[in-house]
């Protein structure tokens, strides 16, 4: 079993940055992808990035490429979204999740039972 736990979430201006941090614990994350979804009010829940933790291979979705920037912390067990340059779009609940490497991942938005472990969120607010 795997408990996840999600901080770094707040209030800032447009063009701020924020650094959200997602602990592991119960186990490691080795063998598995593990990433970021979030959801604003309203929309479906949405892919944002995801890294392979056996060898650091990342996804990002278009809607946050060059901006987000997702990494690890092997001894740690933690994972990172550095989120620059935000926008009031920006604004959501980020979830962190571990699901399926290399392949299928970013399905768990639509399809939670795809990633067996969830954390419980972390506000995201951007002013304009």
């Amino acid at each position: 079993q795997v408990q996840l736990v999600e901080s770094g979430g707040g209030l800032v201006q447009a063009g701020g940055s924020l650094r959200l941090a997602c602990v592991g614990s119960g186990r490691t994350f080795a063998g598995y992808a593990v990433g970021w979804f979030r959801q604003a009010p309203g929309k479906e829940r949405e892919f944002v990035a995801t890294i392979d933790w056996t060898d650091g291979t990342t996804s990002s979705a278009g809607s946050v490429k060059g901006r987000f920037t997702i990494s690890r912390d092997n001894a740690k067990n933690i994972l990172y979204l550095q989120m620059n340059s935000l926008t009031p779009e920006d604004t959501a609940v980020y979830y962190c999740a571990v699901g399926p490497r290399l392949g299928g991942f970013a399905q768990c938005g639509l399809s939670p039972k795809r990633c067996p472990y969830w954390g419980q969120g972390t506000q995201v607010t951007v002013s304009s």
